[in-house]
């Protein structure tokens, strides 16, 4: 006896089934995978901006740190009070090294500090450009003066 197959047979009907799950499978693991890319990038990208942040406060901080530095110098030579102040240059040893500090702490940095003798009241202003063009300032004001001190 031979076996009869006949068109309604399960066999065949079975067959297309197959390839069309086949073919949804390979969507839905490229659309799994183009997700997958689309989280990665987005995870690149947070990187990314969180380095530059990073980077910009750290500078921030350094800056800080050069503006007290400099205040505390000033009070240590509360005498030569007129030696650090200047935009590019200053006559007091301590300002000149402080001046170079701050070219190699922060970036195209520069520095202006404007000392007033008769009430000692002192302002220190830093400048940094940051690779991208950005220029940054921070600005701090003090008195440095006997009357000041307790």
């Amino acid at each position: 006896m031979r076996a009869h197959y006949s068109a309604h047979s399960p066999k065949r009907h079975d067959a297309p089934r197959r390839m069309g799950s086949r073919g949804i499978a390979l969507i839905e693991v490229l659309v799994a995978l183009l997700i997958f890319l689309f989280g990665i990038l987005g995870f690149i990208g947070l990187q990314t901006a969180l380095t530059k942040v990073q980077t910009e406060t750290d500078l921030r901080a350094t800056a800080a740190y050069l503006a007290n530095e400099v205040v505390g110098r000033m009070w240590a030579e509360m005498s030569n009070l007129n030696g650090y102040a200047g935009t590019t240059s200053c006559s007091a040893t301590g300002c000149t090294e402080w001046r170079s500090k701050v070219a190699q702490l922060l970036p195209s940095g520069a520095a202006t500090i404007t000392a007033d003798t008769t009430t000692g009241n002192v302002s220190v202003q830093l400048r940094w450009t940051l690779p991208g063009g950005i220029t940054h300032k921070f600005e701090t004001q003090s008195n440095v003066s006997a009357k000041a001190a307790f």
